[in-house]
């Protein structure tokens, strides 16, 4: 193999900005603590979509490990101005020192940039305009807020 790989650029795709219900708490499993937290409502908002999140099958599959660490199983639907759907999931990490993730537990507002809050992302749709998306590698920041959840997503390129 010849020459340098290039490096990874990130480009913002959108953000997601979703509305919380109330969790549904299956307490502690073989796995950890599971919930399913439901994503109500949304906006989609950025340089290539623009929309909405859908509540209908919209929910992260989560994991709480004892020491406050989420393991999360994210899907949700989004819908663009246009009517088109596209469905996405993500599989990550949200993690930070204890007394960070008590906070966040407690439903304190927390600066993001005190914990980790990252999956790895992918998209699919059947509109052809939005074809990338399919073909997509993406990464998402996100970020838990009292009363929702943000999130950021990239196209790795």
């Amino acid at each position: 193999m010849a020459g340098k790989l290039p490096q990874p650029r990130l480009s913002l795709v959108a953000r997601v900005e979703a509305s919380l219900g109330d969790p549904l708490d299956f307490g502690i499993t073989t796995r950890g603590r599971r919930r399913i937290v439901p994503l109500t409502s949304g906006t989609l908002t950025g340089p290539e979509l623009n929309g909405r999140l859908l509540g209908e099958g919209s929910a992260d599959w989560q994991i709480l490990l004892p020491d406050g660490t989420a393991l999360a199983d994210i899907r949700y639907t989004l819908q663009t101005y246009d009517g088109t759907l596209i469905y996405v999931r993500s599989g990550g990490v949200r993690h930070g020192p204890p007394e960070v993730l008590a906070r966040l537990a407690a439903g304190e507002e927390v600066d993001p940039a005190e914990y980790t809050y990252r999956t790895a992302t992918r998209m699919e749709t059947a509109a052809t305009e939005f074809d990338w998306l399919n073909k997509g590698v993406f990464v998402t920041v996100g970020a838990r807020e009292p009363a929702g959840v943000i999130y950021e997503t990239y196209l790795v390129a």
